[in-house]
């Protein structure tokens, strides 16, 4: 049996901290520090620290389970996936290839996303695939494209946070979403710099602001107008960058002009001088950083709400410079690389777009089939599931819980009951796994090896460290068996690293170009930021195309701790690419290299209060538990942690219901009853609530939540929606 430490990353968020796993004499695993990751440094939050409880035996999945009636009993691997591809047969056979549809999870490695696509296309030939990444940063990736002409999380690396003089923070409680970044926004202060958190609750992030400012669920969009405006009232917009690397500003300035301060103020709850003050903060130093997290993205306008934001970043000169830009924290542990390769509705793999012809030429050539061939772009998410059991009659799911997670979330379990056929790899029987026809345990992130893509744009190698238990296969080999069953003998691997050099290959001249990545250089390096091209793509002496920007250090700066050494020699015929820490300090990803302002103008959200449901509500995570808590709803620690839901309200929205701590509160929307112990605490507005999303049963308040879609990212409005507060009689 091993018993040395390999090096590998956590499980969850997109931090993807380093730890080390080692197979203990009694068959559980320990995890110990790994400091010499740059992103943790050793430091992991409870979730990571205890990761491994999912793995015991009597925790997870390890035998096939097939529907016997209204139960789920054991099966053989033959039988499960006999029905497995008999069902999706039946299917296509009766309804088309549409009538199947495939939903992915944001937890998938890049080769397991990227074969998961495949699947969907070559052997299913449906255009119904998306995943639920869709619910994380589509908005944030869709207002980078439109400005920047590329979408990556985060264009620099974390350890540019602490270096930089000025962080606005838009809805991200970093200290409990992703506590081991904490350090970054504590090494800032420590620097000098500023924090600026935009939260309508006092979060713990929060409390290490300097400046905290509130404001009311849903407007977002109207704050960082009204910033602007105050920019450019105060002659703070820096001209010259604007003339030289931006088009359009003109009319996104007329669109800011129209959100005057005490105009802005009326919308948000946020006084004239709050914004005058961020306004100071943010434009004084050299540098500053805007990042953005689920709060103005979960919005039906969010795509909106973050080029506003960019907007702002833009007319400040505080993008493609060193130490300066605008970011999103992207939440789920794939999130950046599960949407690069082919999970999403509308994409291929490299980031390419599925109507690009082009782009179906050569992932075509790569996979051996006709352009012609490959479906167009299908629903996104929401529209998928909420299409279940009429258009689309079976679905494959990977790695999700939409009974949970999604929004309207007792709609979307009627829909996923009333299926034809349901199948769902998982690790363990989760609330939609339960609702299957066949459920196939898969293997852990410990218990296989596969890469990863980080917040920062990192690609990343998880090795395996144990072997999976008896009954247990790999996603990949799930999707070579079925396959197989449905006709397509070749093409589907079931090694991890052959998987990822036809990636490479496929992704080679996309925005995500991971053609000079390899298994060997992420073994020996801390991991590579793409993109990332192959040596006959790379511009001399290791720096990137000049397409996305530079891989140099900011010139000027001390280099922060290394990401790695880039393997760049000198021999011509095996020079490699360094990979791309920083994007677009020479140019951004777009036809003429300028960034583009979008014009902008605030509205409301989807659903206002109004005098039958009075009260906003708005919804996230706490520390010890993540997304629909599937897994860590398993472990013993973080039950004691985090047991269940509450709905968090002001003392002044308690004593109006007559609510005490702890007491049963019923919050009622349009869409359904959650119910939940009260937590009283001034840390929120006093006219809202909120609620965590981690619980299933009356405290699921994705019951609650309104699956109004942003008309570009297709984003549901998880934020905030309108509701009202009932006494629960004892």
């Amino acid at each position: 049996m091993q018993t040395t430490a390999t090096p590998t990353h956590c499980p969850y968020c997109a931090l993807q901290c380093g730890m080390n796993l080692t197979p203990a004499p009694d068959g559980t695993v320990e995890v110990s520090e790994r400091a010499d990751f740059p992103v943790n440094r050793g430091a992991l939050c409870g979730k990571g620290r205890t990761a491994p409880a999912v793995l015991a035996s009597n925790v997870r999945l390890t035998s096939p389970l097939v529907r016997s009636g209204d139960a789920l009993v054991p099966a053989s691997w033959d039988e499960a996936l006999d029905r497995v591809a008999a069902g999706l047969r039946r299917t296509r056979e009766g309804y088309g290839p549409d009538g199947v549809g495939v939903f992915g999870g944001g937890g998938l490695t890049n080769e397991k996303a990227y074969t998961l696509g495949k699947f969907a296309r070559v052997v299913l030939g449906t255009s119904q695939i998306d995943y639920n990444g869709r619910f994380c940063m589509s908005s944030a990736a869709a207002a980078g494209i439109k400005a920047f002409g590329l979408d990556r999380g985060l264009p620099f690396p974390l350890e540019d946070i602490p270096r930089t003089g000025c962080v606005i923070l838009v809805g991200s409680n970093l200290a409990e979403t992703m506590p081991p970044s904490l350090r970054f926004l504590t090494e800032l202060k420590e620097n000098g710099g500023t924090l600026i958190v935009i939260d309508p609750r006092r979060t713990k992030t929060a409390e290490q602001a300097d400046l905290h400012l509130a404001p009311r669920p849903g407007t977002d969009l109207a704050l960082a107008l009204g910033l602007l405006h105050l920019v450019i009232a105060e002659g703070r917009v820096d001209e010259e960058y604007v003339q030289e690397r931006t088009v359009g500003w003109e009319d996104a300035r007329a669109a800011a002009m129209a959100h005057w301060p005490e105009h802005v103020e009326r919308i948000t709850g946020v006084s004239v001088p709050q914004l005058r003050e961020t306004v100071r903060l943010f434009c004084e130093p050299e540098s500053a950083m805007v990042l953005t997290a689920r709060g103005p993205e979960q919005q039906s306008k969010g795509t909106d709400t973050v080029g506003a934001w960019i907007n702002l970043c833009l007319a400040t000169g505080r993008a493609g410079r060193p130490l300066s830009g605008y970011g999103c924290l992207t939440g789920q542990g794939n999130g950046q690389g599960g949407r690069e390769h082919g999970q999403k509705a509308d994409q291929l793999p490299g980031y390419r777009k599925l109507d690009d012809p082009a782009a179906r030429r050569h992932v075509a050539e790569v996979w051996g089939v006709d352009p012609d061939a490959l479906p167009g772009p299908g629903r996104s998410a929401y529209e998928l599931l909420d299409a279940l059991g009429t258009d689309i009659r079976s679905l494959l799911l990977m790695a999700s819980n939409p009974v949970v997670s999604a929004p309207r979330a007792a709609h979307i379990e009627e829909r996923i009951r009333s299926l034809d056929f349901l199948a769902v790899c998982d690790v363990v029987l989760s609330e939609t796994a339960a609702l299957a026809d066949v459920v196939l345990p898969v293997t852990q992130w410990a218990e296989e090896t596969g890469t990863t893509t980080s917040l920062e744009g990192r690609v990343l190698l998880r090795r395996r460290a144990i072997s999976p238990p008896d009954g247990v296969r790999t996603d990949l080999e799930v999707l070579h068996e079925l396959a197989a069953r449905l006709g397509v003998e070749k093409g589907f691997p079931t090694d991890p690293e052959e998987v990822f050099e036809e990636l490479r290959r496929a992704s080679a001249g996309g925005p995500a170009d991971y053609s000079g990545i390899t298994y060997r250089r992420l073994a020996e390096e801390d991991g590579v930021f793409w993109p990332c091209p192959a040596v006959e793509a790379a511009e001399p002496e290791g720096r990137s195309s000049p397409v996305t920007g530079s891989g140099d250090p900011a010139p000027g700066l001390p280099e922060p701790p290394a990401p790695g050494r880039p393997a760049v020699t000198t021999d011509a015929s095996e020079r490699t690419h360094p990979g791309t820490p920083r994007l677009f300090l020479d140019r951004f990803a777009t036809p003429d290299g300028r960034a583009r302002f979008v014009p902008v103008s605030h509205r409301p959200t989807a659903e206002e209060p109004d005098e039958e449901y009075p009260v906003l509500l708005t919804t996230g995570r706490v520390v010890a538990q993540y997304q629909s808590g599937a897994q860590t709803r398993r472990v013993a620690e973080l039950n004691a942690a985090a047991p269940g839901p509450f709905v968090e309200l002001h003392p002044r929205l308690a004593a109006r219901l007559g609510a005490a701590e702890g007491d049963p509160v019923a919050v009622v929307s349009r869409r359904g009853r959650a119910v939940a112990p009260a937590r009283i605490t001034t840390a929120i507005r006093p006219d809202t609530v909120f609620m965590p999303f981690h619980w299933p049963g009356e405290g699921r308040v994705n019951t609650l939540t309104n699956p109004a879609l942003d008309p570009t990212s297709r984003m549901p409005e998880f934020k905030t929606c309108a509701v009202r507060l009932e006494a629960v009689p004892s």
